[in-house]
């Protein structure tokens, strides 16, 4: 991040080792201990059991307005812990968006589902958040705010928040090219996808 000449905070660009981030923000073993009491005792929230599969999402292109990520957990049916990096995006735009996951059965083989949308509108969330263990694209930020307190963010949406002491940064606006994303779960509080198209076919066919 550099100083502009006017006295402001120029636009950050880089290509973001997306990865890598998720496993400095999320807590270590007995960080994650102490998060699972947490959420028992509902310090975090968790608005679903996530299945036992995680899923792909590609887009040519991602823009978003009031833009948060931190560290936090996930849990599915057998209340285990999945550690995640929530990215909270208050209004979010994706261009050619794909999703897709392979379920593998006994005696069938591999089955895929494959969703497509926004191929020539926008898929317009708003209140989105993506609990993902992998995160890749060449992203710029406006305004990034780098290593704040992750129960301090304010420019995310409403409930954009980690908890206390823990890693988190957060910036006015982001884009993202070539999206790249492997997830556990996505929560929007709307989702519009304009062109939807979804198949379930047999054999593996995925969006990356």
């Amino acid at each position: 991040m550099r100083n502009a000449p006017d006295g402001g905070t120029d636009e950050v660009v880089g290509r973001i080792q997306w990865k890598r981030f998720a496993a400095l923000s999320v807590p270590g073993v007995a960080l994650t201990a102490a998060l699972g009491v947490a959420l028992s005792s509902g310090a975090l929230a968790a608005s679903f059991a996530v299945s036992g599969q995680q899923f792909k999402v590609s887009a040519d292109s991602l823009t978003g307005k009031g833009f948060a990520q931190y560290g936090s957990i996930d849990t599915n049916a057998r209340e285990e812990l999945l550690p995640v990096a929530v990215t909270a995006i208050r209004e979010a735009e994706l261009n050619n968006l794909c999703q897709s996951v392979v379920t593998t059965l006994p005696v069938i083989g591999d089955i895929s589902l494959y969703l497509t949308a926004g191929k020539k509108k926008p898929v317009e969330a708003t209140d989105l958040f993506v609990d993902a263990t992998q995160l890749s694209g060449d992203a710029a930020f406006n305004n990034i705010e780098i290593g704040r307190d992750a129960s301090t963010l304010d420019k995310g949406p409403e409930g954009g928040q980690g908890m206390q002491d823990l890693f988190g940064q957060q910036a006015d606006d982001v884009s993202i090219t070539g999206l790249r994303q492997v997830a556990w779960a996505t929560n929007a509080g709307t989702f519009k996808l304009s062109g939807l198209n979804m198949k379930i076919s047999k054999g593996k066919k995925e969006c990356f």
